[in-house]
């Protein structure tokens, strides 16, 4: 019912007036913020926990409510501007703050401001990272106002039985042809770098790491293979908090043989345990509380922060992390095959669409039946186990809207006359893929044609940039944008992500920005990260073009004072559409640059593109591998 908002507005705000705050007592809360986390701080998040959708309508990865007496707003970037206002539920109700544009006041501000003196402000804890809770207290109390841990969740209260159930599926194992590490010998490295920093607790909260770890994956979140536990490791026990009867004989016996005793707990008891844990360990080291350290990432929730209590904290990334963002030979060598083979879906159905769109196939290919087909195409590959996030399958106005999902509401004709932008990728046993191409399989202007060749230009700086080592991914960021900063265009998004192996497709805290990652560690060889420079004309169209790549050992002239200097190299192969770019602003470099990569694409697609099933694909890879020339 497109009114709903206003109900679960009203039920919201008569359940912040009768919150208790101080020692039962009845006295309300000013504010209230809903944000787009479950508990583990994950990009997506099952039906269950997407509290911030439930009550404001939209549906986009990224964006923060906070609700008052009498407004309503919803934080959120450049990605998803117009996808929020479109969704707002009622759109009245809400208001939109724009991140990262000049003027918009951020959460902090907007609080201090609009509340009266001495408010207080409602938070779930298990649903913030203690990273954020300290900015926002800091900010808060500063101004004479509260933040306040909720004992149960506001949006769940009303949201009642309506509210859909917690996933809980199969746990399987992660074979070691694909890990290349055994998880006996990653839980060794974590004692050893606990050893080091002078821990004896390390707490995991993040699903991925868990996964990574124990070589073990799940399907409890969409288009992520991880599954809902907790990990606790000490100097001598591995504990895991989950429920137990999901892990499969294989994953339980694979553990074992890896060299993994497991110490299984419910899901639920990790506060508990980690509270008890804490009270014995302060008990057995009184006198010597240096080797005590609890070692706790600051993006774990602030729930198990307050568990903490009076044991000193090491509050820093975990050394699962630093493994894991690293890809060992094994999982390089994996990654690799599996954009092999997800460039040759992607190929079939740019193949098959350009011939639908030029033969005006009836009825036409859509958005969605275009996605559909190229999933199809992706159900063939040898190891394919679903999507890596929805498919972004955008025609014209579509495309301004980053994160656009196509709906039957909104559901467009691919055509010759508009520019078409598809940003896709896949999940398979080996590698995790993403990789966006934008088409114009008509005549474009004088202007798509100019932005598309000056976002390409930015990918091309990118790629083939050399660097030294350990520098931080925020630093290469201007090189995508110098083209489309001289003709004075930007996009709104991140140049690059991690990728993980046959895990999360973004996969942090390695990443190319123009916002710093407090946590980077500084490229190294070895890991993975997206090239993805765009452009977006709100209300007519957008351009994106994405490889993923990996960092590789450059070679350099000099060897000044033994720097080690890196650069990337694609495994992405799929072609760049030629008849979209405007050739006369491309240099020399750039053209060689690009007729290098189509060789190269032709050169490792084609011998798998052969048999009469497969002819329309390899000639249009030949076609489209074409060199240009000056």
């Amino acid at each position: 019912m497109r009114h709903s908002g206003i109900t679960k507005l009203a039920k919201l705000r008569k359940l912040m007036s009768s919150v208790q705050v101080n020692n039962g007592t009845v006295e309300g809360i000013q504010a209230v913020i809903v944000g787009s986390e479950d508990a583990h701080h994950s990009e997506y998040i099952m039906d269950h926990d997407k509290r911030r959708h439930y009550i404001s309508g939209f549906q986009g990865s990224y964006g923060t409510a906070i609700i008052t007496a009498t407004e309503a707003l919803l934080w959120t970037d450049g990605r998803y501007y117009a996808q929020a206002t479109a969704e707002f539920d009622p759109p009245e109700d809400w208001t939109l703050m724009k991140e990262g544009t000049l003027g918009t006041l951020t959460k902090e501000e907007w609080l201090i401001s609009a509340l009266p003196p001495k408010s207080s402000v409602g938070v779930d804890p298990n649903l913030i990272s203690n990273s954020l809770w300290e900015s926002l207290h800091n900010a808060l109390s500063t101004a004479g106002h509260r933040l306040i841990p909720l004992r149960e969740n506001l949006i769940d209260k009303i949201w009642g039985d309506d509210q859909p159930a917690i996933t809980s599926n199969d746990i399987v194992p992660q074979l070691i042809k694909y890990t290349g590490k055994t998880a006996g010998e990653k839980v060794a490295q974590c004692r050893a770098a606990m050893e080091k920093n002078h821990a004896s607790i390390l707490v995991i909260s993040f699903l991925d790491e868990v996964a990574y770890l124990l070589n073990l994956r799940g399907s409890d979140i969409p288009y992520n293979p991880i599954f809902f536990a907790y990990v606790i490791i000490t100097l001598t026990e591995v504990h895991m908090f989950v429920n137990e009867s999901k892990l499969s004989h294989e994953a339980k016996q694979q553990l074992v043989n890896e060299g993994v005793e497991v110490i299984y707990h419910p899901y639920e008891n990790v506060r508990i345990f980690l509270k008890q844990l804490i009270q014995s360990n302060l008990s057995a080291t009184e006198n010597t509380r240096e080797s005590g350290k609890i070692w706790i990432t600051n993006d774990a929730n602030y729930a198990l922060h307050m568990e903490c209590g009076d044991l000193q904290r090491f509050i820093a990334i975990t050394p699962i992390r630093k493994m894991q963002i690293v890809k060992n030979s094994v999982e390089i060598e994996r990654m690799k095959e599996a954009h092999i083979r997800d460039a040759v879906a992607l190929v079939k159905y740019f193949a098959w669409l350009e011939d639908k769109v030029k033969s005006k196939h009836d009825p036409p290919i859509t958005e969605i039946t275009g996605a559909d087909q190229l999933e199809k195409f992706r159900r063939e590959q040898e190891n394919f186990v679903g999507l890596s996030f929805p498919t972004i399958s955008s025609v014209g106005p579509h495309g301004a809207i980053i994160h656009y999902l196509p709906s039957p509401q909104t559901d467009l004709p691919i055509t010759d006359q508009e520019i078409y932008l598809c940003d896709s990728g896949a999940q398979y046993y080996d590698g995790t893929t993403d990789v966006t191409r934008t088409f114009h399989f008509g005549n474009p202007t004088s202007f798509q044609r100019e932005v598309f060749t000056r976002v390409f230009k930015g990918q091309v700086s990118l790629a083939t940039v050399i660097f030294p080592a350990m520098i931080k991914g925020n630093c290469l960021d201007t090189l995508a944008r110098k083209s489309l900063w001289d003709a004075g265009l930007n996009y709104l998004h991140g140049t690059g992500h991690g990728v993980g192996a046959y895990l999360n497709v973004h996969e942090v805290p390695s990443s190319i920005s123009w916002r710093p990652h407090p946590d980077d560690p500084g490229l190294q060889a070895g890991m993975f990260l997206s090239n993805e420079p765009g452009f977006y004309e709100d209300g007519s169209f957008g351009v994106r073009l994405e490889n993923v790549q990996y960092i590789v050992k450059a070679e350099t002239l000099y060897n000044h004072r033994d720097i080690e200097f890196l650069t990337f190299e694609p495994i992405t192969f799929v072609p760049i559409q030629t008849s979209l770019l405007d050739v006369s602003i491309l240099n020399y470099e750039e053209i060689d640059y690009l007729n290098n990569y189509h060789a190269k694409c032709l050169e490792i697609l084609g011998p798998l593109l052969q048999g009469e099933d497969n002819a329309q694909a390899l000639e249009w890879l030949k076609k489209e591998t074409l060199p240009i020339t000056k």
